[in-house]
């Protein structure tokens, strides 16, 4: 069996103010940069938490030859920029058309990727994909959780296979899933029957963790789903909640061999998650009061409290460089507690030069241009300095190799800052102990992250709160300016449609 392989990875979050360039698909934002050929087999290896190389490892297994064209991922953003989307597009296009003949397409594809032309930027590259190959060659996708499923990646894709997990732990093995279903497809002959539903209701992402209730017995549902009914996949997206596109929603999908199959276990899902509805809610806190919260549970015996720094999580677009809950920190003479990672270059670059044990005085941070932030004047300690060069170890990232340039921590009292020059979300442990920061000796530890921390730090933690500190990705969808959303769509679960907050907006939305 030979299968051509291409992967372009991109969650767009359209209110950033960022743009995923060249630089930025280079660089890969804290998984690997932009390869090509050989070098893709190298980089997605055992033990990499990523779809493709999950895919790999299977199609390895089971002997099939695999030709890999090209595989990129950018940290989040705001859209791609339209050159770099052309480029790489065309690159895919262009490479899966000189490897045929083959047997079958696999995409490791993101979901939720907008570009500065296109709203749609995985519908638009399978398009273009199917003018080149035709409309008879299996294309088999994965897609991440948070996936804004759109009915053209449904009608041009054989099989779309999403996460399971949030944190995303199962990437690797949704790659495995998405072989196994191209197996299916070739030994079937034919094109799945498929089904599609929106969910009209928006899910921040904060509620969104499939470690509890409600998200976490609505994916166990799932596979329960496909057992009863005889579905050959169903898939259930989330979406990602910070794009203002017609697109955005939640969705469910399946395939099975008769269509009615697959309307009526893509139809019971369906229903699963709108009685879900009134679950998904929990408790917010500011910057000021998490940070109270945290050390009266200190003071009650509680340690580490993780505190997520939710709307700066450059996961989810955030610029991973806010001041909020630093202020805070330092505000309140927090004894001993640790934040990362803060995406400043030029205070990494000044740490360096003064060198190790320097006193110094920093603009750290706040230089995204939000209204409510700005940088944290202070004097601090140059307390350790690296390369940024580590290897992480835990669930989310996996077995993987990080570069977050120069990077060093600076000591502001009992606060410790780890500061990079590159932007990667704090999802594994190593990116604290790298410059000497042991977690699970903090009392508070603040995590750049929204839910994909959970997975290694989880473990550790007494105490995990949730935070509303500035940032680009809101934790409540109304405080947006949206334009493009569909009329009917509630903007939180069990809240008010999009046409009636327009309506009760004093000014035109």
């Amino acid at each position: 069996m030979r299968i051509v392989f291409a992967g372009f990875q991109h969650e767009t979050n359209t209110f950033s103010a960022d743009v995923a360039d060249d630089a930025a698909f280079a660089h890969g934002g804290g998984f690997p940069g932009l390869c090509r050929g050989a070098e893709v087999t190298e980089r997605l290896g055992p033990g990499a938490n990523i779809a493709g190389a999950g895919f790999l490892a299977a199609a390895r297994a089971a002997g099939a030859d695999v030709v890999p064209v090209l595989w990129c991922a950018a940290c989040p953003s705001g859209p791609v920029a339209r050159d770099t989307y052309e480029r790489i597009a065309t690159e895919i296009v262009e490479g899966v058309r000189a490897a045929l003949p083959a047997d079958a397409v696999y995409l490791d594809l993101h979901g939720a990727q907008v570009a500065a032309h296109l709203d749609d930027g995985e519908g638009a590259l399978l398009d273009r994909l199917r003018a080149a190959i035709g409309p008879d060659l299996p294309v088999i996708v994965s897609l991440d959780l948070h996936a804004n499923v759109t009915e053209r990646m449904v009608a041009l894709a054989d099989a779309l296979v999403a996460f399971r997990t949030y944190p995303h732990v199962d990437m690797a093995r949704t790659g495995a899933r998405a072989f196994a279903l191209l197996q299916r497809r070739i030994a079937l002959g034919r094109p799945f029957a498929r089904a599609l539903r929106r969910i009209p209701y928006l899910v921040p992402i904060c509620w969104q963790a499939t470690d509890r209730a409600p998200a976490g017995p609505l994916y166990a549902r799932l596979g329960e789903i496909e057992a009863e009914s005889g579905a050959i996949s169903l898939s259930f997206a989330m979406g990602f909640s910070a794009a203002d596109i017609a697109g955005c929603s939640p969705t469910v999908w399946g395939y099975a061999e008769s269509e009615a199959t697959a309307e009526a276990a893509v139809d019971e899902m369906t229903r699963a998650v709108l009685a879900a509805e009134p679950e998904f809610a929990g408790p917010l806190f500011d910057a000021e009061d998490a940070v109270e919260r945290a050390l009266a549970l200190n003071a009650a015996g509680v340690r580490p409290v993780v505190i997520a720094d939710a709307q700066d999580n450059p996961g989810a677009g955030g610029s991973s460089d806010t001041t909020g809950l630093l202020r805070a920190l330092v505000a309140a003479g927090a004894p001993r507690a640790a934040l990362g990672v803060l995406h400043d270059p030029a205070a990494a670059a000044a740490a360096h030069a003064a060198g190790l044990g320097a006193r110094l005085t920093l603009a750290l941070g706040g230089h995204s241009g939000l209204a409510d932030d700005a940088p944290f004047v202070t004097e601090c300690e140059v307390a350790a300095l690296s390369d940024g060069r580590l290897h992480t170890r835990g669930p989310f990232f996996g077995d993987l190799d990080m570069d977050l340039g120069p990077a060093a921590c600076l000591r502001i009292g009992g606060v410790r800052v780890v500061v990079a020059s590159r932007k990667a979300q704090m999802a594994d442990r190593e990116m604290f102990r790298f410059l000497g920061i042991e977690p699970e000796a903090e009392d508070i530890l603040v995590v750049k992250s929204a839910i994909h921390f959970r997975a290694d730090f989880a473990p550790i933690a007494g105490e995990i709160l949730t935070a509303t500190a500035p940032g680009a990705m809101l934790m409540r969808t109304t405080g947006w300016r949206w334009h493009n959303l569909p009329d009917a769509i509630r903007m939180m679960p069990c809240g008010p449609t999009f046409a009636e907050v327009r309506a009760a907006s004093s000014t035109p939305l």
